[in-house]
Parts: structure tokens; sequence; C-alpha cells
């Protein structure tokens, strides 16, 4: 089973280190919020265990913005605050579990066994659709209309920022904050992207659905609208 661990705390992080590998799990870390985003955005794991208090970006906006992005793997959150509101806040953003430091161990476990277990209860093939459109999370693959296209990832990203929030009008600010972090490249980048997406799914079709929205963002339109 793979594991990714959230958590800035050498210690605690050593200790949940040490005890799941000695059970046979195999585990990747980060020490902020930030590199965890990324890690857990673009590599496949079977749990994360995501501290709230973190550098660079906290624990809800790291679940925040990967159930944003589509991500489903389950999230067990971890605090040393036992309190109400950040329970809620928690669950709030996509946390599936909550425990509240210290904790035992063996409880950790029991927990992630029970939530990878439903997990893979649930259908393999995960889609989104918005119309005619059908986005594939797992193959990376848009279809309209009977038509098939494989997307590489900024413009799988992109779609799927779009299908989330559709009809909402997306800002451009916050597309390149999704799919770039930090990393954003030049202003005109995004742009190049939202044509590239235009000429696969849009063009060929009587009915576009990516609309510009001038000095905002972009947005999904219904075919009736």
């Amino acid at each position: 089973m793979n594991l990714l661990l959230i958590e800035d705390h050498k210690d605690i992080a050593a200790v949940i280190f040490e005890y799941f590998e000695l059970k046979g799990y195999n585990l990747d870390y980060a020490n902020n919020g930030l590199q965890g985003y990324d890690l857990a955005l673009n590599n496949h794991y079977d749990l994360i265990i995501l501290d709230i208090m973190l550098p660079k970006m906290n624990g809800l906006a790291v679940c925040q913005n990967l159930r944003a992005q589509g991500i489903t793997t389950p999230i067990i959150m971890l605090t040393a605050r036992d309190t109400r509101e950040d329970m809620l806040s928690g669950f709030d953003q996509g946390a599936d579990d909550y425990l509240v430091k210290p904790f035992d161990l063996e409880i950790l476990e029991a927990r992630i066994t029970a939530l990878c277990r439903r997990q893979k209860g649930m259908i393999a093939t995960k889609t989104l659709a918005f119309e005619e459109l059908t986005l594939n999370i797992n193959t990376h693959t848009v279809e309209r209309n009977g038509c098939s296209f494989p997307l590489n990832p900024t413009l799988f990203n992109l779609l799927k920022i779009l299908m989330l929030r559709a009809p909402e009008v997306v800002s451009k600010e916050e597309i390149s904050a999704l799919i770039w972090q930090e990393n954003e490249p030049e202003k005109d980048i995004l742009r190049s992207h939202v044509y590239q997406l235009r000429s696969l799914i849009d063009k060929p079709f009587k009915h576009a659905y990516i609309k510009t929205v001038p000095k905002l963002g972009y947005q999904l339109v219904s075919n009736n609208h």
C-alpha cells in the first residue's frame, strides 16, 4: 500500500515512518503543504496522511485544492488541536477522517485500512460529465459525441477544473495557481492551452463549450445557453 505523509514535525513523521515501513507499507514524505500537494497531484497513493498546521500551504488548503482537482484519494487529517471547528473545517474541505495528536498508531492503521477498503469498493473508473463532454479521470481522455481525445497533463487539469466548477466562471489567476502553483509561466501560456483545448473539443463541433469571460476567466456553457 502506498501512503503519502505530509507532516512538518520531524519526530512525529519519523515515528509514523518507522511503524508503517515495518508493516510493509511504502511511504512518500513531504514536510510542507506545497510539496505535499505537488506529490499528491502527480502520483498515485492509496491514502494521504495530512497535518493541518503546515508551512507554505496549510493542510486545509491542500485538501481543498486536491478535491478541486478531482483527486479522490482518501485523506486522514492530523491536528494538535481538538476543536469542533477544526474537525468541521477538515470535513468541509473534503477530508475523510480525523485524528488528534497524540494518537495511537494502531488506531491510525485501522482507520487507514477501513478507508482503503471503502475506496476499493467504489467504481474503479471515475468520470466527470458536462452535457456531451465526458472526462475519464483514469485515462486522461475526453469524449464528445463518440470522439475520444487524449489530453496532456496541463490540458487534462485545465478541463477538469472547468468541469468541476461548471457553469461557474473560473478566474485566470485561480486556474494558473491550481495548475502551476508557484511556478506559473508567462501570462500568455494559459491562453495558449485554452486554444489547444478548444481545438480538440470545440472546433470540430457545432456548439462551443469553452467561453472566455473578458477580464475574468473561462467557463463551460450549456448547449442551451
